[in-house]
C-alpha cells in the first residue's frame, strides 16, 4: 500500500531538504519527489511583452484598432 504525503518546505543551504512528519516510521522506506517552485519574475505589462515579438504590436493606441475594426467592417457591405 502506498501512502502520499504533501509537505512544503524551503531548501536550506547547500540544497538540503529537510522533512519531518509524525507519521513517518524510523527505518521505513520512502521515495521522495520534489518539485521546485519558480522564482516569481517581475510583471511587465502585456504592451511591453507584446513589443518584443518580431513585428511589434500592430496598433499604437486604441483608436488605430477601432479605424482598423470600422474599415474592416465597411469592406464587408461592398
Amino acid at each position: 500500500m502506498l501512502t502520499a504525503i504533501q509537505i512544503k518546505t524551503t531548501i536550506l543551504p547547500g540544497g538540503r531538504i529537510e522533512i519531518s512528519a509524525p507519521g513517518l516510521v524510523p527505518g521505513q522506506q520512502a521515495q521522495v519527489f520534489v518539485i521546485v517552485e519558480e522564482a516569481h519574475s517581475e510583471k511587465r505589462p502585456l504592451s511591453e511583452i507584446l513589443g518584443d515579438y518580431p513585428g511589434g504590436r500592430l496598433f499604437k493606441s486604441a483608436e488605430e484598432v477601432d479605424a482598423y475594426i470600422l474599415e474592416e467592417r465597411d469592406s464587408w457591405d461592398r
